[in-house]
C-alpha cells in the first residue's frame, strides 16, 4: 500500500491544482458567461461549476478516502474521513462584474480542525498556503499577521451579506463604531482574501457573519499559521461553521471582538 501523502506534500500539490483551475478562471473572464441565480443576489455560472469538477477530479485522485463539502455540491462529506473544503471562485459577483478580485480557496479539514489550506489569486499571481504546523506563506514567502495593538491604527475588512438580513441595523451600527474608532475598513467582495490579507499584515481584521465553511476553512489556517487568532463572535459558535467568522492579529482580536459581541448578544 502506497504511503499516505504529508501534509506538506499535500499542500505543494493542492498549490499546484489552485494555480491549474486559477488559469482556467482567467482564460474564461474575458468571455460571455451564462449567469444563474442560485437564490437573493447568489449567482453561480457554468466557470464556478467547472472549476468546481476540476478540483474534486484533482483532490480525490490525492485522497481517494476523502469526503468533500463543496459549494456548488459536487462529491459529499465523509463522516470518518478527511473532508475538503472548496470555494472553486469566491467573489463570484466581482468576477462576473469584470472586477480583479477573486480566487479559489482550498481546506483540507480532519477531526473537525482545519489543517490545511490554499488561497489563490489568479489576476495578481499570488498563492497563499499553510497547513498544520508549517508556518504561512505567499508564493514561497512566510507571512505574519500584523504586530499592531492599537484599534486606533488598524485597517480592517468586512463584507455584507447578501441575502441574510437579519442582523442588518446592528451591523450598520457595529460598522458605524468602527469607522469612528479605527483607519478604516474596507469591502473587497471576497472573504477568503480578506482572510489571506490579514494573514499578510495588509488587513489587521476581518469580520462578517451570514458566511460558509467554503468562505472561510482554508482563511483560517493561513491566518492561525500567520500567528493570527481566528474565533467566532462568541465563545459558543464556531467560525468554520456558525456563519460569523473574526480573524485577526492578535493583538487588535479582544477589542475588536468585545466591539462585535455589544451588537451581537
Amino acid at each position: 500500500m502506497a504511503k499516505a501523502p504529508s501534509l506538506k506534500e499535500l499542500c505543494t500539490s493542492v498549490r499546484n491544482l489552485s494555480e491549474e483551475v486559477g488559469q482556467f478562471l482567467l482564460e474564461e473572464s474575458s468571455k460571455s458567461i451564462s449567469i444563474e441565480l442560485k437564490s437573493l443576489n447568489n449567482l453561480v455560472s457554468y466557470v464556478d461549476k467547472e472549476a468546481e469538477r476540476r478540483f474534486y477530479e484533482g483532490l480525490k485522485a490525492l485522497l481517494p478516502q476523502a469526503g468533500f463539502i463543496a459549494e456548488e455540491e459536487t462529491g459529499w462529506p465523509e463522516d470518518d474521513a478527511p473532508n475538503w473544503i472548496i470555494d472553486p471562485l469566491d467573489g463570484t459577483t466581482n468576477y462576473l462584474h469584470g472586477i480583479p478580485f477573486y480566487c479559489t480557496s482550498v481546506a483540507l479539514l480532519e477531526e473537525d480542525e482545519v489543517v490545511l489550506g490554499v488561497i489563490h489569486d489568479p489576476v495578481h499571481q499570488h498563492t497563499f498556503y499553510a497547513y498544520k504546523g508549517g508556518g504561512a506563506f505567499l508564493n514561497g514567502k512566510p507571512i505574519h499577521c500584523n504586530k499592531n495593538k492599537q484599534l486606533a491604527d488598524a485597517l480592517l475588512a468586512t463584507g455584507f451579506p447578501y441575502d441574510d438580513f437579519e442582523y442588518e441595523m446592528q451591523y450598520l451600527r457595529l460598522f458605524k463604531e468602527f469607522t469612528h474608532k479605527t483607519r478604516g475598513l474596507r469591502r473587497l467582495g471576497s472573504a477568503a482574501m480578506d482572510m489571506a490579507y490579514v494573514a499578510w499584515g495588509k488587513f489587521d481584521g476581518f469580520y462578517e457573519y451570514g458566511l460558509n465553511p467554503w468562505d472561510v476553512a482554508a482563511g483560517i489556517i493561513i491566518v492561525q499559521e500567520a500567528g493570527g487568532k481566528v474565533s467566532a463572535f462568541d465563545d459558543d459558535s464556531s467560525p468554520l461553521f456558525d456563519e460569523e467568522i473574526l480573524a485577526s492579529s492578535k493583538g487588535v482580536h479582544a477589542s475588536m471582538r468585545n466591539t462585535i459581541q455589544r451588537y451581537f448578544e
